[in-house]
């Protein structure tokens, strides 16, 4: 008997991803959204609310959104905000 599996495409994957990262940035009045997931593997995102502006915005975006998406989503070659 075949097995029906849905395969999950990479924006699919990623949003499954930044759901998992999205309660820690709303607990401190922040949020992000995917704004686009290029054919090479980018993501573009932008930081909302309180994560704008944030000093510490680009660590939040590299050890914490990246490094999630990076190991959850190995298609994933980078992570960039945009405005």
């Amino acid at each position: 008997m075949a097995e029906e599996t849905k395969e999950l495409s990479l924006k699919e994957k990623v949003e499954a991803s930044l759901a998992k990262v999205r309660p820690s940035l709303v607990a401190d009045g922040g949020n992000v959204e995917l704004v686009e997931v290029t054919e090479e593997g980018v993501v573009k995102v932008r930081l909302q609310g309180a994560c704008r502006g944030c000093p510490m915005a680009q660590l939040t975006l590299a050890m914490g959104i990246g490094r999630v998406l990076r190991e959850e989503v190995p298609e994933v070659s980078d992570v960039e905000a945009v405005n």
